[in-house]
């Protein structure tokens, strides 16, 4: 599925909260219940008193913060020119992000709904951090942390929970000669780019790329969070060259749970680095500000845009044998990125992004597959002109530059507050403010591409696309990227499967604007569970060519089973031990994250009586 684009999905199988395998015999052992680690609730008389969040208050300089929940504005009547008023604002990402009570994705059916915490600290540094986690330490607090909010699993939000919400961090600072500290005289200089925590990928390519003529690898969607990003691995449209956003990062500060700011790179706390390249966010501390590889940037960004309709099913299945041959053949390389959607009635939509072609280079590629459509103009039509073409690479990111060339492609944000430059893809409005009914993805290995196994590619394929849409993220999988890129990628804590990957399918479906209990706004649960049925059949063919294929950890099932391999593969125990390294009583917990198989679905309680990774006295 096309993160830009709002599809459907409720996922219907149980949630597997345990993966044993991966736990040592110690870990296994069940405790007395009475033994069981609890954290505090709101109500409890164990609650900090007000005079305790008083402390942190000044501690913080005043800005620990009371959190509201807008939606409330629609509890009695949707009909208030208030409620009118929020769904207006929920059209905006930006609205969105400066909400500590709001998530970008609003809830996923039979999983989870957004819910505010109680208190928030609105920091401004890592000291603001590290108070914040101290206090939910010593307090035994569930602890919750925010940047850009976009997680689709829902872990950047928790009822009675103390918010560590890093939106003010939002300062950047360009580096023309860059060493990791401790690294002196074992790394050369490079050029980078330091970001704090709450910065969107807007305000990076702003800098690096408008204002700076160079690029930073980070995310496709320009107000997801960069520190978020860069946890879960990361993928941008360019990263069939670049690589992923992870293996840039050169440096991190980050808030351990023992409320120690550390320093994370390849010179200094080296196991707490890689984690950070990957084992998803928020799980193994606060990290408050990153510092990424600069890279050079080509002179043209392009892409290709059009789609394809076949008038029958046997043509389908033609188009379909047609475009991957091609694609083995002339796209299968660094050049090209994002996604072609295979679609239920018989249609093949290309979305495609170009690195380096000028628009001579890219409709030279394309030509040879669109004279094939055109040769059977009664089996094949073009819904519209192919869009095949180029512009400097430069102006990719720049909504003044491209208006004045007449590419109206960003949506502003139009609060009298904003800043200029404050602008989302209008292919991502779909997901500005959705309920999710389910998602799912799957890497698909390069050997699919053979010509002994395209034959199996194309009709699972069709099979899939009977029940759903799939979308193939050609950007997200690294086969057939640079040597570099993939080195690079191997050096991270994603699954490996990536490297083999030459596409993640992803199929997916949700409600725009939508929440339990807001009359006029409800989810469709009806529908929920009829597009449920038909997004699981769906993935159940793509699955029979890869069944050990691995999964995205940011864009994936949350009721993934066997989360533990789907998301790491062979480095989950890696990552098993250095989450009890420096965080051994789990104060950072987030759904299906590193070492949260001990706990409670909530995050509040270890799970049937079993030890944290540290036995609690």
């Amino acid at each position: 599925m096309d993160r830009r684009t709002l599809l459907k999905r409720l996922a219907a199988v149980p949630l597997v909260s345990a993966f044993w395998p991966y736990l040592s015999n110690a870990e296994q052992t069940p405790l007395p219940a009475k033994s069981a680690f609890r954290r505090v609730r709101s109500g409890d008389p164990a609650w900090p008193s007000a005079t305790s969040w008083g402390k942190l208050k000044q501690q913080v300089g005043g800005n620990l913060i009371p959190v509201q929940f807008p939606l409330t504005a629609c509890q009695g009547t949707s009909e208030s020119t208030s409620c009118q008023d929020l769904f207006k604002n929920l059209d905006n990402p930006f609205y969105i992000g400066d909400q500590p009570g709001l998530t970008q994705t609003l809830g996923w059916a039979n999983a989870w709904t957004s819910k505010p915490s109680v208190y928030a600290v609105a920091a401004r540094n890592g000291e603001d951090v590290a108070a914040g986690v101290s206090f939910a330490r010593e307090n035994r607090l569930r602890l919750v942390v925010k940047g850009g909010g976009h997680s689709y699993q829902g872990t950047s939000n928790a009822p009675d929970s103390l918010l560590i919400w890093t939106r003010r961090m939002n300062d950047i600072t360009m580096h023309d000669a860059f060493v990791p500290q401790g690294c002196k005289g074992k790394h050369a200089p490079q050029r980078a780019v330091t970001l704090g925590a709450g910065a969107i990928w807007i305000l990076a390519y702003d800098t690096v790329t408008t204002k700076g003529g160079h690029y930073v690898q980070g995310g496709g969607c320009t107000t997801v969070g960069v520190a978020g990003l860069i946890q879960s691995g990361g993928f941008g449209s360019f990263s069939k060259h670049y690589g992923l956003a992870a293996a840039g990062l050169l440096e991190a500060e980050v808030v351990t749970a023992d409320g120690k700011i550390r320093v994370a790179n390849a010179c200094m706390n080296p196991d707490l680095f890689w984690a950070l390249k990957g084992g998803g966010g928020g799980s193994f501390g606060v990290v408050s500000r990153v510092t990424l590889r600069v890279r050079e940037l080509p002179e043209f960004f392009g892409g290709a845009i059009f789609t394809v309709k076949a008038a029958s099913d046997d043509a389908f299945r033609r188009l379909l044998h047609q475009f991957f041959g091609f694609y083995r053949s002339s796209l299968f390389n660094h050049h090209w990125g994002e996604q072609a959607r295979v679609n239920p009635d018989n249609s093949l939509t290309i979305s495609m992004v170009s690195y380096g072609l000028d628009s001579a280079q890219a409709k030279k590629v394309w030509q040879p597959f669109l004279d094939w459509v055109a040769g059977s103009p009664d089996t094949f039509t073009l819904k519209a002109p192919p869009i095949v073409g180029s512009l400097p690479a430069r102006g990719w990111w720049d909504a003044q530059w491209r208006e004045g060339h007449h590419q109206p492609v960003f949506v502003s944000d139009t609060r009298p507050d904003a800043r200029p430059g404050d602008v989302w893809w209008t292919g991502d409005a779909g997901q500005v403010g959705q309920f999710l009914y389910g998602f799912e993805s799957l890497w698909l290995p390069a050997s699919l591409l053979e010509e002994d196994s395209q034959e199996r590619l194309v009709n699972a394929l069709f099979a899939s696309s009977r029940h759903w849409g799939v979308e193939l993220h050609f950007n997200k999988g690294l086969a057939g990227a640079p040597a570099d890129a993939i080195a690079a990628a191997r050096d991270t804590a994603m699954n490996p499967a990536v490297l083999d990957a030459f596409a993640l399918a992803i199929i997916a479906s949700g409600q725009g604007h939508a929440y339990p209990g807001l009359r006029g706004h409800e989810p469709d649960l009806t529908a929920a569970r009829k597009e449920a049925d038909a997004v699981a059949k769906s993935m159940d063919e793509l699955r029979k060519l890869a069944p050990n294929g691995g999964s995205y950890v940011s864009e994936s099932n949350f009721f993934e089973p066997s989360w533990q391999q789907s998301y790491w593969g062979s480095n989950y125990p890696k990552l098993r031990a250095v989450k009890a390294k420096y965080d051994p009583d789990g104060l950072f917990f987030v759904h299906n994250g590193v070492g949260s198989e001990v706990w409670s679905p909530d995050g509040f309680h270890t799970a049937n009586g079993t030890r944290p990774l540290r036995t609690h006295s």
